[in-house]
């Protein structure tokens, strides 16, 4: 099968003038290469495409797939990762992963925590300041700030967690300068972090298995920051976790596969989960593109940990997207 390949290489921006922030989500070449040799191995032909601007002008040209794997995260706009599945939905092409309304809506955190919520999914509460703050926050501090919109940690900093409610409004200013966006601020989950691999579309989905987050003594505060997951091999533990282990996975992963069907994600990618005071883990956020670096990136990290190769995870994502595609490969 022939299987263009989408994505947003960090290098290419970066040479075209944009800051380490604003690339911060982009893909490394490592990425690239290790999706490309899996497909090869898998018995396909993969062919680089790009970014959305060069997928446009490849389709503009007459070149098509049979497949695109798409990782392409997008630079500019709160839809940005719904770009190029948009596109490909234009010309009628199948490509991995989710739609572009499930793209946009999970990169808006607030969205996502309302359908999550409305579905009767534990969540922390939370609001969306977008300019002065409300007159009052119905839930009582320390408050977690960060942008709606953003991923990659970016805005959280040791500054996210607000123990004062005078220090808020402040912060969201900041924020709300910095990125350009609304400022989610939630009741911050003091408890023990999670990060859940799955796999596959509705009911095939397949949870890959849990890793617990652990901040080390190094770390810039306890939350996966930009800086923490930059620099996670110094900062952070992964401490993979099975239910016989630790029986509060039981609840972890089902919350988890739930979150991911009500919100209609497809063949691959990871939610977060945090737990509340109590101990009762709740949905942090989705993220439906997920990193897909060989020993950098949290979902190939966390599946081999739990026997899956790198080449089989890309091959649990394609047969994903194959099924959809109506069995055909």
């Amino acid at each position: 099968m022939k299987i263009g390949l989408t994505y947003d290489l960090r290098q290419e921006y970066l040479d075209m003038g944009y800051s380490e922030l604003e690339t911060a989500e982009l893909d490394a070449v490592e990425t690239i290469e290790a999706i490309e040799g899996a497909l090869f191995e898998l018995g396909h032909v993969p062919v680089r495409i790009g970014h959305a601007r060069a997928l446009m002008k490849a389709l503009v040209k007459g070149e098509t797939w049979d497949l695109v794997f798409n990782i392409a995260e997008g630079l500019k706009g709160v839809a940005r990762e719904a770009q190029v599945p948009a596109i490909l939905d234009v010309y009628g092409i199948p490509y991995t992963f989710s739609d572009p309304v499930v793209m946009g809506l999970c990169l808006n955190k607030a969205l996502t925590k309302q359908i999550i919520r409305d579905a009767g999914l534990a969540t922390s509460p939370f609001v969306v300041v977008n300019g002065a703050l409300p007159q009052s926050i119905p839930f009582a501090p320390p408050f977690f700030a960060k942008p709606v919109a953003e991923g990659t940690g970016m805005g959280i900093t040791e500054k996210s967690i607000i123990e004062d409610s005078k220090a808020l409004a402040g912060i969201c200013r900041d924020l709300t300068r910095q990125f350009r966006q609304p400022v989610l601020v939630e009741q911050f989950l003091p408890g023990r972090e999670f990060t859940v691999g799955l796999t596959g579309t509705g009911p095939e989905t397949r949870v890959m298995g849990t890793m617990e987050i652990v901040f080390t003594p190094a770390a810039q505060g306890q939350t996966y920051s930009l800086e923490n997951k930059e620099n996670w091999k110094e900062r952070v533990t992964l401490r993979p976790l099975t239910a016989e282990k630790d029986p509060l996975i039981r609840e972890v992963e089902p919350l988890a596969f739930e979150s991911w069907n009500v919100l209609g994600c497809r063949d691959g990618g990871r939610i977060d989960i945090r737990c509340d005071p109590e101990g009762k883990p709740n949905f942090i956020e989705v993220n439906p593109l997920a990193g897909l670096r060989p020993e950098y990136s949290d979902l190939p990290i966390l599946c081999d940990y739990f026997g899956t190769s790198y080449v089989r995870l890309i091959e649990c994502i394609l047969n994903s997207a194959f099924q959809r595609m109506g069995g055909g490969k």
